[in-house]
């Protein structure tokens, strides 16, 4: 696990975010930072952090947010994952199926990947949206259905359509 700030005195936390993910090390990455503009967060996210935490910030916070880091990726995964024809790169951040890449965003991808890391495992909406939004958004977890669906697309569109169950009244599952 990392903590990271990006405005480190010598040396730049984005650069050394990189090198992490270059290196395809296993370590989670929390971002720690100053840094509040959406597009900062958006950014160190799409860069490959797993969670970013502005200052000043409460380190209850902190801990419960290394916790659940910790219990969204317990063990040290492999980095390439493969799931009945879906291969995703984890420190890349794609997938891709039998037809080529998916071109996934940021949240149809971490939504992916959190489904194929348990399958078999029956995801209500609430415990997908409490995985892919921080604790302050303002989203509803009604978004999980649109991500869903423009995840669906994109699935199908690889040749993987059958990938997600919908388990009317429990929740998603990857099969």
């Amino acid at each position: 696990m990392i903590v990271l700030d990006l405005m480190m005195p010598h040396l730049d936390g984005r650069s050394l975010l990189a090198e992490v993910r270059r290196r395809r090390l296993a370590a989670r990455v929390l971002v720690l930072s100053a840094l509040d503009a959406v597009g900062e967060r958006v950014g160190a996210l799409d860069a490959g952090a797993d969670d970013y935490l502005v200052k000043p910030f409460s380190f209850d916070e902190l801990r419960a947010r290394v916790l659940a880091m910790a219990r969204r990726h317990p063990g040290q995964p492999a980095p390439v994952l493969h799931h009945l024809g879906l291969e995703i790169d984890t420190a890349r951040r794609t997938a891709a199926g039998p037809q080529g890449p998916l071109g996934l965003t940021p949240k149809e991808y971490a939504l992916l990947e959190e489904l194929v890391r348990h399958p078999g495992r029956v995801y209500s909406r609430t415990q997908l949206f409490e995985r892919l939004y921080a604790s302050d958004s303002e989203a509803s977890d009604k978004v999980i259905e649109v991500l869903m669906s423009t995840l669906r697309t994109k699935l199908a569109r690889g040749g993987l359509e059958d990938l997600i169950e919908t388990r009317r009244g429990f929740g998603y599952v990857a099969r």
